[in-house]
């Protein structure tokens, strides 16, 4: 949704390819200038990823986004959860996240697409490009708005920028600059993280032992006590960790990551049930069945169907 970016293109399906399908769309690198990974430009009205994709429709894209909101609010759903976002918000979408644009809001300020392997490993690790347990909608504080506005708009006239240098090294700025704009983007997203977790005790790495555990694992082990075992932690000391950083149990924790990954699974792919069940570590497709509708009140049938 931005203004001169992403408009017309292809598309790549998610699944088996008919209509109704949920869709998953690539990085339009054709239209970007000079063809580099990288596209920056004004986000208005009535202009989509591609011609063929309805952006009020759920969907999938294999990029980066981050928007930067001029205007609000702005209702934005990703990975099923509702956001709303207000002046001088941040939101950031990852590769492979389901998300649908508002129907209703108009949407103001500046997007950034960014192309996976534009940027090097290290710059990928050190900007945690891929830490999807950090907060998508971010609300940085004036000094911290300033700051990613100007990075942006230095981005921005770099990226316009298609005649001053050969393209060799034209693409290297671009990285630079991309660089110094996400830095600064990835260490607000995890103040904003540290923040929410500020009940935990600062000291205190069990929690975070456990959640990496639980995104490495949660595909194959649903069992709290493994994990205590595994992290050399009291099954008491691990309830404990968890309940302070996030109010809930160690339990409910793995259960809403393995949710969340069978609703991806169900939203963006023709997988049967019974295989999006096993992918998330319930061999029966009945007790996968159970599960999913004792933590969501729809099947995993009619979750599909109301999405299609």
């Amino acid at each position: 949704m931005a203004d001169g970016i992403t408009q017309g293109g292809g598309a790549a399906g998610g699944g088996s390819g008919r209509a109704e399908a949920i869709r998953t769309f690539p990085f339009p690198v054709d239209l970007s200038l000079g063809g580099v990974g990288l596209q920056i430009g004004p986000m208005g009205a009535g202009h989509t990823w591609h011609a063929e994709a309805p952006l009020h429709r759920v969907h999938r894209i294999d990029f980066h986004v981050v928007m930067l909101f001029g205007d609000g609010p702005v209702r934005h759903m990703v990975d099923f959860a509702e956001y709303e976002a207000a002046a001088g918000d941040v939101l950031w979408i990852r590769p492979g996240q389901v998300h649908r644009f508002s129907r209703a809001a108009e949407y103001r300020g500046t997007v950034l697409t960014m192309q996976p392997g534009f940027l090097p490993r290290a710059t990928v690790e050190a900007t945690g490009l891929y830490r999807y347990d950090l907060p998508p909608l971010l609300h940085p504080d004036a000094a911290q708005r300033a700051a990613l506005t100007a990075a942006l708009a230095q981005l921005r006239r770099e990226y316009e920028d298609t005649d001053t240098l050969p393209l060799s090294l034209h693409t290297a700025v671009l990285r630079h600059s991309l660089t110094a704009f996400l830095l600064r983007l990835a260490h607000l997203a995890a103040r904003s993280a540290e923040a929410d977790r500020q009940q935990a005790e600062p000291a205190d790495t069990t929690f975070t032992l456990f959640r990496d555990a639980v995104e490495g694992g949660f595909t194959r082990n649903h069992s709290v006590s493994a994990y205590a075992d595994a992290l050399g932690y009291s099954r008491r000391t691990l309830v404990r960790a968890v309940r302070a950083a996030t109010g809930e149990t160690p339990k409910g924790f793995i259960d809403k990551r393995v949710v969340l990954e069978a609703k991806r699974l169900l939203a963006h792919t023709e997988l049967p049930i019974g295989r999006v069940g096993a992918a998330v570590g319930f061999p029966d497709a009945a007790n996968f069945s159970k599960f999913f509708q004792l933590h969501t009140g729809l099947t995993p049938v009619a979750f599909r169907a109301e999405l299609r």
